[in-house]
């Protein structure tokens, strides 16, 4: 299904594909280093840190065997050597490391108009409304990258920050998908209305399915918070409400995991 010069509008009310309402998450509360930047780690998001010319390192450490590697790489990289119990307090407690670690400088922000103007005819983009937990956000990276969506839009606020721990969650992602933060929401996905986006809300009590939609061109997916699902605005912000056919004596996904579903599906929509 492309985008008609008059936009479909039902009478869905869509939201967060699942059930029942999630505690609060707990947040890993990251120290600020002094002289800026913020900590990496984790072999697969630290690697292609290393590997974006976008990304300004200010120190890179790791244990002996892992600056080993990093030395091999067909770009070497010097690391300052640490042994695995320093690296770990230099780092936010409970860290998985795998040796090692990067400060870095930010990279550059996003802009909304920017991934308007580099979009394809067949963009996928996804929108997250107040998923607050870094893991989960950091997973959806990782889904987006996986199925070649071009940006994660998230509100400025209640996103959490571009930590080490999303990062991590991510494995590299963070480095290859845009995330674009927006002061509000929907006027974001009015804009994307007006750049031929069909505005998808993943929504479990759906009466359609993603898959029965045949839905090509360019395709935002915008998935709440669990629990809360998405804001009103946000909802009546979407075209189409869909869901995914789940079913049994767990038939609600997390967020994460209904992101990589949708996307998967499609992608695979796009190949047919």
């Amino acid at each position: 299904m492309t985008r008609p010069a008059s936009r479909a509008r039902g009478g869905h009310r869509p939201h967060q594909h699942g059930a029942g309402r999630a505690a609060p998450p707990q947040h890993e509360h990251e120290p600020r280093p002094s002289g800026g930047g913020a900590w990496l780690w984790g072999r697969h998001a630290v690697l292609a840190a290393l590997a974006n010319p976008a990304r300004k390192r200010l120190r890179v450490v790791a244990t002996a065997e892992a600056a080993a590697e990093l030395a091999a790489l067909d770009e070497p990289v010097q690391a300052q050597i640490l042994e695995r119990e320093a690296l770990a307090q230099a780092l936010p407690a409970g860290a998985v490391h795998q040796g090692m670690a990067l400060l870095a400088r930010p990279l550059p922000p996003a802009d909304l108009e920017g991934v308007i103007e580099h979009a394809g005819e067949n963009t996928v983009l996804v929108v997250l409304d107040q998923v607050t937990d870094p893991h989960n956000v950091g997973a959806v990276l990782r889904s987006a990258a996986a199925f070649g969506a071009a940006a994660v839009i998230v509100p400025d606020r209640h996103a959490p920050e571009m930590s080490g721990v999303l990062a991590k969650a991510a494995s590299g992602a963070v480095e290859h998908v845009p995330v674009v933060r927006v002061v509000n929401l929907a006027r974001a996905l009015a804009r994307l209305k007006e750049s031929g986006w069909w505005i998808v809300g993943l929504d479990g009590a759906a009466e359609r399915t993603l898959a029965s939609l045949r839905l090509s061109g360019r395709i935002a997916l915008v998935l709440g918070a669990e629990g809360d699902g998405m804001r009103r605005l946000t909802r009546e912000a979407c075209d189409l409400a869909a869901r995914l056919p789940t079913g049994g004596p767990v038939a609600s996904l997390n967020v994460s995991n209904a992101a990589a579903a949708a996307l998967y599906e499609l992608a695979r929509e796009r190949e047919c």
